[in-house]
């Protein structure tokens, strides 16, 4: 069946007429899928979809979006981003449940206030949506997420009541009063590069930005997929985030607010 596709100019572009038709007619494109922006579930078979291009140095992954999200597009991105954690593989519903490589961990990222020693701070909670492999392995190892952070100086949280060191080098962009991206230090001290970055900005509440502007700093906490969850009031998400740290499975760090 003919999908609700569009495919921009430059996507058509980069991906050849050839598969841009294939696309167009049903073939390789799935019916069901994650909206690479707001990362809620779309059907190209009811509802107009936008295919987008992330293009690497190396590396070119397509994924697609509700078009009431983001128009079809091409996004340069670091090629770390696509070889990393941070990435979007589409296409792989046709694989089938279970199947090795039929789904591919993307970071969800959650923005909520926590209290700390009675004062408000503006935190990010960030959840892949899936076990994260370390990047180059087949992903045998199992989740790695935690150690991979742990790694780039994350810190394990064991209580909530602290708050977290200071992460050099790292920052978060904020602009317009949207959240754009988890900036981390470029490769031999070079230009920073997105950890993570919003396909389209993210809203955050006026008071997590005025709180941010206040301190110029925001918590970031991390847990492995199914730690947190999608939690509607920020009461349970502190809940969650408690718990989470309790058995161990929570790391954090502050880092600086770029931007305004």
């Amino acid at each position: 069946m003919p999908r609700m596709l569009d495919v921009s100019e430059d996507v058509r572009a980069e991906i050849g007429d050839a598969e841009a038709d294939r696309l167009l007619v049903g073939d390789n494109a799935p019916g069901s899928y994650d909206c690479t922006s707001c990362r809620t579930p779309g059907d190209s078979e009811q509802e107009r979809t936008s295919t987008v291009l992330f293009v690497g140095d190396e590396t070119a992954v397509l994924a697609f979006a509700h078009a009431t999200c983001i128009p079809s597009q091409v996004v340069q991105v670091a090629e770390e981003q696509l070889q990393g954690a941070v990435r979007s593989i589409t296409g792989s519903e046709q694989e089938g449940p279970g199947r090795p490589g039929s789904e591919q961990a993307v970071l969800g990222i959650t923005s909520g206030l926590v209290l700390i020693d009675d004062e408000l701070h503006p935190a990010l909670v960030v959840e892949p949506t899936g076990a994260i492999a370390r990047p180059g392995t087949d992903g045998s190892g199992g989740d790695e997420f935690l150690q991979l952070l742990l790694e780039q100086g994350f810190h394990p949280v064991h209580r909530m009541d602290q708050v977290p060191e200071v992460l050099h080098g790292w920052s978060i962009l904020l602009a317009m009063g949207q959240l754009h991206a988890v900036l981390q230090p470029g490769t031999g001290g070079g230009s920073p590069v997105a950890w993570w970055q919003a396909h389209a900005p993210l809203q955050v509440t006026e008071g997590w930005r005025t709180a941010a502007n206040k301190s110029q700093t925001v918590l970031v906490y991390a847990a492995p997929a199914g730690s947190i969850g999608q939690q509607p009031r920020e009461d349970l998400l502190r809940d969650a985030l408690e718990k989470a740290s309790a058995g161990g499975l929570l790391v954090a760090a502050a880092m600086p607010l770029a931007g305004t």
